[in-house]
């Protein structure tokens, strides 16, 4: 039983308000990071729209489309592709676009031009979306490839 500000155990209140806040946050930070497995995956909401310009994305690099967690790349000049923002080790968010795809919560690595693995954790290849171009409008394809990822 508790008296004052220790319990009998030894643990103050602070501390142990301190230890469930921390213990609190750790299963936010896993829930952020978890997969998805069924229902509708984030791009079907912008399917058949705009998710970017062409003059966005520039030529061997890439651009996180934050709306419908995906990323828009240019590998050669005037190829587009798309792949899910959804990093197949842990579920995370990419979150940059360079020469490859980085995934920074584990340092996950994938090829811009096919999604494939280039550096694990990560040992599945991006999920590939279909894009049409537009003029300068790089369109979310209302459905996927077939045969796609």
């Amino acid at each position: 039983m508790c008296s004052g500000l220790e319990c009998a155990c030894g643990v103050s209140r602070r501390r142990l308000i301190g230890v469930a806040g921390a213990a609190g946050a750790a299963a936010l930070g896993a829930a952020a990071c978890g997969s998805q497995e069924s229902g509708p995956k984030p791009y079907d909401a912008v399917r058949g729209t705009v998710v970017a310009k062409t003059g966005e994305v520039p030529v061997g690099g890439g651009k996180v489309v934050i709306d419908g967690k995906l990323v828009v790349t240019q590998p050669q000049e005037g190829d587009f592709q798309a792949f899910s923002a959804v990093c197949t080790h842990a579920g995370c968010t990419i979150q940059e676009v360079e020469r490859n795809i980085h995934c920074l919560c584990h340092g996950s690595e994938f090829d811009i031009a096919t999604g494939d693995v280039l550096h694990g954790p990560a040992n599945e290849p991006l999920e590939q979306l279909s894009v049409t171009v537009k003029g300068e409008d790089i369109v979310l394809d209302e459905k996927s490839p077939q045969g796609g990822r």
